[in-house]
């Protein structure tokens, strides 16, 4: 459910489902995409459990399969949806059930759920068909849940790398943005799927959670997460090699390392009556 002149990995919570360019650019390297991108707390993947009638978890969006792996230690049996073919391959290569489609495109065949999720992956699902579905394929008392990353990096890395894209990628259109985006849009964001899961009629109030933790970063570590993200990966080589430049410089200045704060948001609820 960041990428642009503030190093997030996916893109704002303005940014319209119907951008397919950047959707279709992360399986450009799925090995590095799965390695370098953080996965989410534990207390997180405990709630979706411990809060769903059964084992059985619907992952919509899944990608390279890095919160269904959670799922899956957390002892559950999961399915992915996932439109692009690279990152279902790589999801497969670990052992994990995937099918190829838009979650909109997806065709259940009778098959429900007791836990639909979205991790960092509803802003790419049409937000009025993707709560009816979820609604659709979840068992009574099955809990649908979507959740993301809100990326806070500290001034003295972000800063950097949003006077290097500009330099870099002058065009982008995705330049101009502040380095620093207020934690409340993202809460806004999440905010306006519960309104959307309302209109269906199908699920009890919707439930907003956050989870504040920290990781530490190496300077590779960083620049090996930031080519992953959606405002690189549809940038040429060069370009990206000279973002990467200025921004492993600054983090050089810190000492070679930094910590970062990330806030994990999510929106859930719970479905009512009897699935249509």
């Amino acid at each position: 459910m960041p990428t642009l002149p503030r190093e997030q990995p996916e893109p704002p919570p303005a940014e319209p489902h119907r951008a397919g360019a950047m959707a279709k650019s992360f399986g450009v390297d799925t090995r590095r995409y799965d390695q370098a991108r953080p996965g989410y707390p534990d207390a997180l993947v405990a709630r979706i459990v411990s809060g769903s009638p059964g084992l059985d978890v619907l992952d919509v969006g899944c990608g390279t399969g890095i919160a269904a792996r959670q799922f899956q230690s957390a002892g559950c049996a999961v399915l992915g949806v996932e439109p692009d073919a690279r990152m279902a391959g790589f999801a497969r290569a670990r052992g994990l059930r995937v099918e190829v489609a838009t979650f909109e495109a997806w065709q259940p065949v009778g098959r429900t759920f007791d836990a639909v999720i979205a991790a960092q992956s509803w802003h790419w699902v049409d937000p009025d068909a993707g709560a009816a579905k979820a609604a659709r394929v979840l068992r009574p008392g099955g809990r649908l849940a979507v959740f993301g990353h809100v990326y806070e990096p500290p001034a003295e890395v972000a800063d950097p790398f949003a006077a290097a894209f500009r330099r870099a990628a002058p065009d982008s259109p995705l330049n101009g943005r502040p380095a620093r985006r207020p934690p409340g849009l993202y809460q806004a964001a999440y905010a306006k799927v519960a309104e959307k899961i309302r209109e269906t009629e199908q699920f009890d109030e919707p439930e907003q959670w956050r989870f504040v933790w920290e990781q530490s970063y190496t300077r590779d570590q960083w620049l090996d997460l930031l080519p992953t993200t959606g405002g690189l990966t549809q940038l040429r080589p060069g370009q990206v090699a000279r973002i990467l430049d200025e921004v492993g410089a600054a983090i050089d200045s810190l000492g070679g390392r930094f910590t970062m704060n990330y806030t994990t948001l999510a929106t859930s609820a719970v479905r009512t009556g009897t699935t249509a």
